[in-house]
């Protein structure tokens, strides 16, 4: 596989560059949050309140990126989410109480999540489609996927710093993961550095990729509808989520769960080699359902595992399908519109995701709280099955025109 595809502009790899740097800080953070949170005195509800405020911030800022896009482009709005990201980082390594950080997490840019839920994704999906010829668009965010995978699953393997800190130089833990807070800043400041070289396309031609949904509004909801499903299943199952239940059920260490979720990101990474190909011999919706649908399943199954080598399994299997539908499922939507609604399909279908996946979070806490059984599992692995299963039914004939 090329680096990158013939057709990709000097946007292209700024992005999927920046896509890849705060994958890495998402990475860890995602895993260090609710240890960081438990360290600090919270308890499950609280960590889930947290994690769903930062979905429901990303997805209120997400909200108007279509406008923002409009208005000001996308070399703007994203500098400004770099220095966004920056603060949050500074924000959790200097604050400790419960109110200041449900503030900072709800404004901030932080993802308990192992996917970009953040204000970044809708700005750098629309640049993306238009910095690539239409017949490369899926492997340019095949790209995109596996630059977010790859240095997500580098940056779990991070999560375990603190713990070595602590033995090594005898920094206390708490310290130490306000320490990596702190990088998290810095690696936002260090977006905002390759975003500043982003290229804004001619005026007559972001004028032209701005406009709001026209002859696609229907289809559009009926996707955003079917993401928002599958989006509050994901929520009940962020990885920050998934780690907390890790911990109550089965006593896993930090360095144990970094090692984990970095297998898992990895295996993740390793299914986007195979969507490009997939996708053009069975299509992108059918890439979408028949990868996505055996990864629920297994979700269905964990609750009813004891064994902690089942379970890490299991886990694993998971992995290597469920990602496999991130690239398809956001060429699909750029391809199923106009080019003039890019940008507002990009938005259109991000922000119920998001809002969906904040709601997970904090219904997740609450079920660990009142049971060590794993509700969340089981009741988001029957949600992503039955999305599955609508996606299939309700678009298995709504083609591209690459696929007619």
């Amino acid at each position: 596989m090329r680096l990158f595809p013939a057709s990709a502009d000097a946007n292209a790899k700024r992005l999927i560059c920046a896509r890849g740097l705060r994958a890495l800080a998402d990475g860890y953070v995602s895993v260090l949050l609710p240890a960081y949170l438990l360290v600090l005195g919270l308890d499950a509800f609280e960590v889930g309140v947290l994690a769903t405020a930062t979905l429901l911030g990303s997805a209120t800022l997400t909200l108007a990126s279509g406008l923002i896009t409009a208005r000001f482009g996308h070399r703007r709005p994203l500098l400004a989410a770099a220095v966004l990201m920056a603060i949050t980082g500074l924000g959790f390594a200097g604050l400790q109480a419960f109110w200041p950080l449900l503030v900072v997490a709800f404004v901030g840019t932080l993802n308990p999540s192992s996917g970009d839920v953040s204000v970044f994704l809708p700005l750098e999906q629309s640049l993306l489609a238009q910095s690539v010829a239409d017949r490369d668009r899926t492997a340019l965010f095949v790209r995109y996927s596996l630059a977010g995978s790859l240095m997500g699953a580098g940056g779990t393997l991070l999560a375990a710093l603190p713990a070595l800190a602590e033995e090594s130089w005898g920094v206390s833990p708490l310290q130490a993961m306000q320490g990596m807070f702190a990088l998290y800043a810095l690696i936002g400041l260090a977006s905002g550095l390759i975003y500043r070289g982003v290229v804004e396309p001619p005026a007559a031609h972001h004028a032209d990729r701005s406009a709001p949904l026209g002859p696609s509004r229907t289809i559009v909801y009926r996707l955003a509808a079917l993401f928002s499903i599958d989006a509050f299943a994901g929520g009940l199952i962020a990885q920050s989520m998934l780690a907390l239940w890790l911990f109550q059920s089965f006593g896993l260490s930090l360095s144990a769960a970094a090692s984990l979720f970095f297998w898992t990101n990895l295996l993740s990474a390793a299914s986007f080699f195979a969507a490009v190909p997939l996708a053009n011999r069975i299509g992108l919706v059918r890439t979408m359902v028949f990868t996505h649908l055996p990864s629920s399943l297994c979700l269905v199954a964990i609750p009813f595992v004891s064994s902690l080598p089942v379970v890490i399994g299991l886990l694993l299997l998971r992995s290597l399908l469920s990602q496999m539908d991130v690239p398809t499922r956001n060429s699909y939507v750029m391809a199923v519109v106009t080019p003039a609604e890019r940008a507002a399909a990009a938005s259109l279908t991000a922000v119920p995701r998001s809002l969906a996946s904040g709601l997970g979070p904090v219904i997740s806490g609450s079920l660990l709280m009142l049971s060590g059984f794993a509700w969340p599992l089981l009741a988001g692995g029957l949600l992503k099955a039955g999305y599955d299963l609508a996606l299939l039914a309700l678009f298995r004939n709504v083609r591209p025109p690459e696929e007619r």
